[in-house]
């Protein structure tokens, strides 16, 4: 078969370890999972109660249009309707946008490391691939500006960046967007965006209404806890948005996601307790670091990248076997640490008693 050359060395995403086989292979009656950025808590209770009273007909395909959630997200977050694109999850907003603008001959500059999934996807559509090395785990925007030239179609932007944690303030990220060619486009991840308390942040919706080549990526995976549901959007200059639309597959959010998105909005007072919630967990982590002397990144998101001076994946492997599930470094460009969720207080500090344990007997080990 004729496949795309680039395809046949090319690995699929590679998610958390389920909690099920992790149980079974190991033996254990109890898993905590922090590995995929989840919201520990859940969804919030309004959005709950919105599912369980939802009067679904299955045989019925979702709204296609998502006509009531683009209403809310219009009020939302005062934009009009034509200026917004759902999807399956961020994700796939992403595969649009790189279907829509990425071919060989084009190609995209991304910081690195960043989220795999831009890079994955520029493989697919056979681009040139332009990474810029992050600077203190923060993206290098000088850097990434004198990598765009003419033939620059995409550059990606993820504030905070995962997997360090680190946002850019709205200073810097003004200034870049002043100076990037209007025919390129600017892709602002914005998936942790609602965990962020540095003052300097900024609202990146308000680019994509000030300049017409950007587009603000969101996600209800992240502190609205909805990730099973898969609802993610984007905002953009109304031509963006007509571009794209062809591209995006019929139905791509499910009803129920619909209706979970739609409640979500209206508790801000939920958001608000997560927000802290994570602020104190942070703190936890932090404290742990700096009795242990363990290098880390002050993160604006909802996880912590912690380096343990040794092997990521052992470190990965050792928690697991302890019922931990968190991720190992290895494959996210930082081989010596591991990311770690923000999770509730008790679970945070379970895991931060076996990754003591994990340094005593490392410890014991070398002397």
């Amino acid at each position: 078969m004729q496949w795309k050359e680039q395809l046949l060395t090319l690995t699929p995403y590679q998610p958390g370890r389920p909690i099920e086989s992790v149980k079974r292979e190991y033996g254990l009656e109890h898993i905590v999972k922090l590995a995929s950025n989840e919201n520990p808590f859940g969804a919030s209770p309004k959005a709950v109660s919105a599912l369980k009273d939802a009067a679904v007909n299955f045989a019925i395909y979702p709204d296609g249009y998502a006509t009531r959630l683009r209403e809310a997200m219009c009020e939302f977050l005062n934009v009009d309707e034509n200026q917004l694109i759902f999807g399956n999850g961020a994700d796939n907003l992403i595969q649009i946008v790189s279907r829509s603008f990425l071919v060989p001959g084009k190609n995209t500059v991304m910081a690195n490391p960043t989220f795999s999934q831009y890079k994955h996807n520029a493989i697919i559509e056979g681009a040139e691939i332009r990474e810029v090395p992050l600077v203190d785990g923060q993206h290098d925007l000088d850097s990434m500006r004198s990598a765009i030239d003419e033939n620059t179609a995409v550059v990606w932007v993820c504030s905070p960046n995962n997997p360090t944690g680190i946002h850019i303030s709205r200073d810097k990220l003004v200034s870049f967007l002043d100076n990037v060619p209007k025919e390129t486009l600017v892709v602002i991840d914005d998936a942790y965006h609602d965990y962020v308390v540095a003052d300097d942040f900024y609202d990146a919706v308000e680019f994509a209404k000030k300049h017409s080549n950007v587009i603000v990526l969101r996600t209800f995976s992240k502190i609205y806890g909805l990730s099973s549901l898969r609802v993610g959007y984007g905002v953009a200059h109304q031509d963006i948005i007509r571009a794209l639309e062809p591209v995006r597959e019929p139905f791509n959010v499910n009803t129920f996601g619909q209706i979970a998105a739609m409640a979500a909005l209206e508790d801000g007072a939920y958001v608000e307790e997560c927000r802290q919630k994570n602020r104190d967990g942070i703190a936890q982590f932090e404290q742990f670091c700096k009795e242990k002397q363990l290098g880390y990144y002050p993160s604006q998101a909802n996880f912590i990248l912690i380096d343990f001076g040794t092997s990521g994946d052992e470190v990965f492997q050792y928690l697991l076997q302890r019922g931990y599930i968190v991720r190992s470094g290895n494959a996210l460009g930082f081989p010596t640490s591991v990311r770690v969720t923000v999770g509730s207080t008790e679970e945070n500090n379970g895991v931060i008693e076996v990754m003591k344990q994990y340094l005593q007997e490392k410890a014991s080990i070398s002397q």
